[in-house]
């Protein structure tokens, strides 16, 4: 336990910032409003209060817009002046002006912003080198260990708290969440500033704190210092993100998904679309689970979407797949996700009106009306389910009416035989659910249905005249 953080505060305090933000926003109307010939309507006149003759009948008149200045925090990455801060400190303003810990202040400008991760990188012009700082390792900061954030809370300027990582790889709303969890008191207006770790190196930006009345309750949260250099180096070189794009739909593979298949994997990335793009180029198709990505496991679908958008576009990274029960091994040259293009296509498919209940579902071919009705193309082929047993294993699973059942066990169905196939061939194999492919709204997803101890007695039918 350190004894003091007045040397560590003494290094690092140079390099941090306050922030100012300036920006024009309009004013609420306000006061009543009378009608010409009221006998309030000369003193309104006289005294120039909103709501006065010339405004609409019960309506108040708008003030002119004024000015409003915000606070922030950041921090200088190198001497020749790149600061990084929050987007959300700077977003919309007019005028920026960052003071320094010595007192000088400087306007600066904005080189790039990525509003996915709420970071922004500002440029400002000085005749000496200024004070700054590096970034270091957030991967390998552990729970547990001590941190120093310095901001500018409610205004206060260059104020230091400390605390303790509390957790590591949260996720709030975004999808390049990695944040690290302190304790350290962070307030409004520590948003952009450092966290750093006792080195003297930035391990996370605050940014968000969780509490019931505004102020810090100790949960605060800074975006991983791992992903905030990939985005400052790229803002930096280009003035905006140009993240990787593998052109994928994706869902986490569960232990029933992974026996439903026949897999032997403990994690992964279910494909459940591949529309026009690098992945459908490269040769990957729906159902494959993706195992590897660039030299790296793939644990779950968050890992993954991270990890291609830290790759950059154009390159070319090895996929590893599990492709019925074989292993794959793809080349696929990354697209820019910022300018990707979704589009699919789906083949047409055959009418059959009647409906029947399987698993607990029932079912009926998809007709062009019905698929409009769900939000899938017209041409789109599949089951309609149309009604559900609310005792039954697909209400376990969530399944409801108005899913479209496309693939089964990674084969699509067109008709209820199929579904039928599907399913005797996944009991005559010994397995103990089938997984489905289905569409809810127009996004996919698969889900492993549970299978009955024994197979269903034949159902009467009726003979064929």
């Amino acid at each position: 336990m350190p004894g003091s953080f007045a040397d560590l505060a003494q290094q690092v305090s140079p390099a941090v910032v306050n922030i100012t933000t300036t920006s024009v926003v309009s004013q609420p109307t306000g006061g009543p409003a009378f009608p010409e010939g009221s006998p309030f309507a000369d003193l309104f006149r006289e005294f120039g209060l909103p709501g006065g003759p010339g405004a609409p009948e019960g309506m108040p008149t708008p003030r002119s817009p004024q000015r409003s200045n915000a606070l922030g925090s950041g921090f200088v990455i190198s001497a020749d002046g790149f600061i990084v801060t929050n987007n959300h400190v700077i977003e919309g303003a007019d005028q920026i002006e960052i003071e320094f810990y010595s007192g000088e202040t400087l306007p600066a400008e904005v080189v790039g912003t990525d509003p996915n991760t709420d970071v922004a990188l500002l440029k400002v012009t000085s005749e000496t080198p200024i004070p700054f700082v590096t970034f270091g390792d957030s991967d390998s900061a552990r729970v547990g260990d001590w941190v120093l954030a310095l901001g500018n809370p409610l205004g206060q300027g260059f104020s230091a708290s400390s605390g303790i990582v509390s957790a590591r790889n949260r996720e709030l709303s975004g999808t390049y969440d990695d944040y690290l969890q302190t304790d350290a008191a962070i307030n409004r207006g520590n948003s952009g500033g450092p966290l750093f770790n006792l080195k003297g190196e930035v391990i996370g930006v605050n940014t968000a704190i969780l509490s019931p009345n505004g102020g810090s309750i100790g949960i605060g949260f800074s975006m991983a210092s791992n992903v905030v250099s990939q985005v400052v180096e790229q803002l930096q070189e280009f003035g905006e993100t140009r993240r990787g794009w593998l052109g994928v739909m994706i869902q986490d593979v569960t232990p029933e998904m992974s026996e439903a298949m026949g897999l032997n994997v403990a994690g992964g990335a279910m494909i459940t679309d591949v529309p026009e793009g690098p992945a459908r180029d490269a040769g990957l198709q729906t159902g494959d689970v993706i195992t590897s990505f660039a030299g790296t496991e793939v644990e779950d679908t968050r890992g993954l979407v991270r990890r291609v958008a830290e790759a950059p576009a154009g390159e070319t990274a090895q996929v590893v797949v599990m492709r019925d029960g074989d292993e794959l091994t793809l080349d696929v040259t990354l697209g820019r996700r910022e300018t990707a293009q979704n589009g699919a296509s789906e083949s047409p498919a055959a009418a059959e009106p009647s409906e029947s209940d399987v698993l607990g579902m029932t079912v009926t071919v998809l007709t062009p009306e019905m698929a409009a009705e769900l939000g899938a193309p017209r041409d789109a082929t599949g089951l309609a389910i149309t009604g559900i047993d609310p005792e039954g294993a697909a209400a376990e699973k969530g399944l409801a009416p108005g899913d479209i059942i496309t693939d089964v066990n990674q084969q699509s169905v067109a008709s209820v035989a199929d579904l039928n196939a599907r399913i005797d061939e996944a009991r005559e194999a010994g397995r103990r659910s089938v997984l489905m492919l289905i569409r809810r709204g127009g996004e996919p997803l698969f889900v492993a249905l549970p299978l009955s101890e024994t197979a269903p007695a034949d159902e009467d039918t009726a003979p064929v005249e």
